[in-house]
């Protein structure tokens, strides 16, 4: 590393990472949740059932131009790469922060600010969950950067005497980007709400130009009020009662901290350690207030974790934190703890290596199939593309599966055709596609990984279900997943309310 200097070795390993996300990007298929969104871009709308609509209006170019799946991943792995170099800027922000003068006395010497940088970006490279993000387009992979943004902006808040007209107009985009992405924005409003409280002296309530910004952001937003006025609000219902989760357990908070710890890795909890028992001397409010633009989201997810949550939820809020963890890694190695640094970056980036071959590999061949959660990631193109065959040679009126994860890549990649969820719970799936007219027949999809009994007998259910064909997928030699058809006749739901 003697031959470049720190900013450059950072350029050099997001260079290498993005290549590796580029290359897994055409290897494998759409995951449920791509599928999912990459469906929004198909169907354009003001707003989504689950999700405001960013997400999708982002992918509708290159989703008109192409199907391929590695194409359209390239959002996605820019977004990572803009991702990775606004935790080097602010890192260096933080640095210059901390190493100023504030209240007539002198602050903690720290390493150079690049290096900082460097230490920032390889724990956010060592660490194996964000990897998924910069594959995989989800709210969160577009919330990363927007959060670090608003969090630069906070920085040049503390930094200068006022805001500038420009200042309060980009962060009120920001800001408003932000809602457009994920509901959870709010948090990341919060923490730059407190970041504004932390500076009393600073005249922004009264300023036209923080007004200007909320109604930027507000107008940003504007569709997606809209559109949950114009739909009873169900986006929103849906967020709270998917939010609370199931029955609250201590066990699953836990669980929560001790997933966040795998997916992330160690090296950012040592460097946050070392910054909080090193370099939080001076400037102890402000550095606070911008710690919150962790705190805030991640307490509120963990709160949360006790009825249930998804681990990627926090990504924006680690992404907000390695700025932190740089400072305090870059203190620690130069305090000669560099064994516990090597050991700690090169042991993530073998799991990461080894997750990344695991995934091409079709995950581990296993008695029971359903066991392999990488067997998820094969076989539905082919699949996709047999269903649409058997309902054109059978005329049915499309597709049917019995759980919303099979719909997503089912109706991706047996598009145009009609996919129908057959269960009591409403979904985008049926503001796309209706509820399934009484009296219809429609080829049912199974798949292995989540087998259903094929609904006869009951009021909401088929007259008859006759097997009309199965597919096998096989990867390297081993039998991933299986998926089977039927033939479904006669539905006899006469569109029972959800």
């Amino acid at each position: 590393m003697r031959h470049h200097s720190p900013s450059s070795w950072a350029a050099i390993s997001i260079c290498i990472a993005a290549v590796v996300h580029f290359a897994l990007g055409f290897s494998i298929e759409f995951s449920v949740d791509e599928a999912h969104y990459a469906l929004y871009a198909q169907h354009l709308a003001w707003s989504y059932f689950d999700h405001p609509p960013l997400v999708g209006w982002i992918q509708w170019p290159l989703v008109a131009l192409t199907s391929s799946e590695g194409i359209i991943r390239l959002i996605p792995e820019l977004l990572w790469i803009i991702s990775a170099l606004l935790v080097y800027q602010v890192t260096v922000e933080i640095h210059r922060l901390i190493q100023g003068r504030n209240a007539g006395y002198l602050t903690t010497t720290l390493p150079s600010a690049n290096l900082c940088g460097l230490m920032a970006v390889l724990a956010i490279i060592a660490a194996p969950l964000p990897h998924v993000l910069a594959i995989g387009l989800l709210p969160d992979t577009l919330l990363a950067p927007l959060s670090l943004g608003l969090m630069l902006m906070a920085l040049r808040w503390t930094r200068k005497d006022h805001f500038s007209l420009v200042d309060w107009i980009i962060t009120g985009s920001i800001l408003g980007l932000a809602g457009l992405s994920k509901y959870t924005a709010a948090f990341t409003a919060f923490a730059l709400l407190f970041v504004f409280l932390a500076s009393p002296k600073k005249a922004w309530l009264s300023s036209a130009g923080f007004w200007i910004a909320a109604v930027i952001a507000l107008l940003c937003i504007s569709p997606v009020l809209y559109w949950n006025w114009m739909n009873d609000w169900i986006s929103f219902k849906y967020q709270i009662a998917h939010g609370s989760g199931g029955t609250w357990a201590w066990r699953r908070v836990g669980a929560f901290i001790g997933i966040q710890i795998a997916c992330f890795g160690p090296l950012l909890l040592l460097g946050v350690y070392t910054f909080l028992k090193n370099c939080l001397h001076s400037q102890k409010l402000v550095l606070i207030a911008l710690l919150s633009f962790f705190i805030i989201p991640f307490a509120i997810f963990a709160s949360l974790s006790g009825g249930g949550s998804l681990p990627h939820w926090t990504t924006p809020a680690w992404f907000c934190l390695a700025p932190f963890a740089g400072i305090g890694l870059a203190k620690a190695w130069a305090l000669q703890h560099r064994i516990a640094i090597r050991i700690l970056f090169i042991g993530q980036l073998l799991i990461c290596l080894l997750g990344f071959g695991y995934v091409l590999a079709g995950g581990v061949n296993t008695a029971a199939i359903k066991s392999n959660p990488i067997a998820d990631l094969y076989g539905w193109k082919i699949a996709g593309a047999k269903a649409a065959q058997l309902v054109q040679a059978t005329k049915a009126n499309g597709i049917a599966v019995q759980n919303w994860t099979l719909g997503s890549r089912a109706a991706w990649y047996a598009q145009p055709l009609p996919v129908f969820v057959l269960d009591q719970r409403q979904d985008q799936f049926d503001l796309w596609f209706g509820q399934l007219p009484a009296g219809a027949s429609v080829v049912l999809l199974n798949w292995s990984g989540m087998a259903f009994k094929p609904p006869v007998g009951s009021n909401l259910a088929f007259e008859l279900c006759e097997p009309l064909d199965s597919l096998e997928i096989i990867r390297f030699g081993q039998a991933l997943s299986k998926f089977d058809y039927s033939l479904c006749r006669n539905w006899q739901d006469a569109g029972v309310a959800r």
